[in-house]
């Protein structure tokens, strides 16, 4: 019954956001956004959960324990990037409900109040910055930052917050106090291959890679394409693409470090076939476990830029958007997650995220743990993104186990001080 309930509230939730292109656009602050949190509210209003939005829009759907005490929540996002897959974030809110519709119908009640949080905004391809809505909720970030923020359409930040309904000035109201949650728990497809490598159906992450990310600009001189002769052009794509091969090589020297470094979006102006372009911009993800290693690539690009400047005679400047910090996840929660694998028949296996995900923001604030179910050939952030329902209910399964424990009793190891 659960592959079939998970199998039809996908079903529901990905009719939104649908278009004549493959892949789903439901992009942060935007309609197809609100209509799949108001379809997941209904879904959890039928399991007698009590729905809220917080004042970033966050939803928070919590079944009322038998004690007054701080909540175990679970969470996970449904926007999308630009054609978005199916299970992305959306995989993650699911398994929550699914825990709490088994614990209805076994009639099992928790200590601890239980939460699912949908949180906005998870994905940087609207505005470049991603895991905006647990960063509100944890508290790190500001009004400042955030008002800075635009869309390629050229829409800042607060007039989407404005449009979608919400105060930009009330966003930091969306900040909880550390005694509100005990434990924070996030299911997400792995992204990556190596469970369906090792024929595994769950991962346990340890800890998360976290991105550095530019917005480079290179101005040029658009002239026409035809008179204008090579040795005086002043072309900012050639420039551009000799910075992005610059940068892919330098990532490659990190190979051993994990270390990646992508160029994901560019646009070219004036963008007509026969005038040069007069003016490029792009962005920058770099991202590591290892700090260190993360800034060498980096030390190395500017150099590069430096280098391009002086040979091709244009100007390029650099905009951090977000430099974001390597979380470690909490070691109790990975011990509960391992332990349930035992009791499951599961192998527990240990492994590093090197995406970013709500959890991640969580962690700094509460004890947060991380399973993974297996991406098809490591697919993600494509129309093709599939998991089976099968691994799915294997990682559901744990989630449930490990949250009758950690909302029964506090697991046998101390977790640490939640902070204010």
């Amino acid at each position: 019954m659960s592959l079939e309930r998970i199998d039809k509230w996908l079903e529901q939730l990905n009719q939104v956001g649908q278009t004549s292109s493959p892949g789903l656009y439901r992009l942060a602050y935007t309609t197809q956004e609100q209509q799949a949190m108001d379809i997941f509210r209904r879904l959890c209003e039928k399991e007698d959960m009590d729905v809220r939005e917080d004042a970033a829009g966050n939803l928070i759907a919590r079944r009322e324990g038998t004690a007054p005490l701080p909540a175990v929540a679970i969470g996970s996002h449904l926007d999308t990037v630009y054609a978005g897959g199916r299970y992305d974030g959306t995989l993650g809110v699911l398994a929550g409900l699914e825990v709490i519709h088994r614990l209805n119908q076994k009639n099992i009640y928790t200590k601890h109040p239980l939460e699912i949080i949908v949180f906005r905004a998870e994905e940087s391809s609207r505005f470049g910055m991603a895991t905006i809505g647990s960063k509100l909720m944890s508290g790190a970030v500001s009004l400042e930052r955030l008002a800075a923020l635009t869309d390629k359409d050229g829409v800042t930040f607060p007039e989407a917050v404005e449009e979608a309904g919400y105060s930009f000035d009330s966003l930091i109201e969306a900040k909880r106090p550390g005694t509100d949650i005990k434990t924070f728990m996030e299911l997400h497809i792995e992204q990556g291959p190596l469970l369906e490598k090792n024929r595994l159906p769950v991962g346990i992450a340890t800890g998360i890679a976290a991105p550095f990310r530019l917005r480079v600009n290179v101005e040029g001189k658009a002239s026409h394409s035809g008179t204008t002769s090579m040795d005086i052009r002043k072309d900012a794509l050639t420039c551009a693409s000799e910075l992005i091969l610059g940068l892919e090589a330098e990532a490659r020297k990190e190979k051993e470090n994990n270390t990646v470094a992508t160029v994901g979006r560019i646009d070219s102006h004036p963008g007509a076939m026969n005038v040069i372009p007069g003016h490029c911009q792009f962005d920058v993800d770099i991202r590591s476990t290892d700090t260190a290693s993360r800034r060498q690539v980096y030390s190395q690009f500017k150099k590069q830029v430096q280098k391009v400047e002086k040979a091709r005679g244009l100007k390029v400047t650099m905009e951090t958007i977000s430099e974001e910090t390597p979380v470690p996840l909490h070691e109790s929660i990975q011990e509960c997650f391992a332990s349930t694998c035992g009791r499951l028949n599961l192998t527990p296996f240990f492994m590093p995220s090197g995406a970013g995900h709500d959890v991640m923001n969580m962690a700094r604030k509460w004890p947060a743990g991380l399973l993974f179910v297996p991406s098809v050939d490591g697919l993600s952030h494509h129309p093709d993104e599939f998991t089976a329902l099968t691994d799915m209910i294997a990682g559901v399964d744990v989630l449930e186990h490990s949250v009758r424990s950690l909302a029964n009793e506090g697991h046998q190891k101390a977790f640490l001080e939640v902070k204010s």
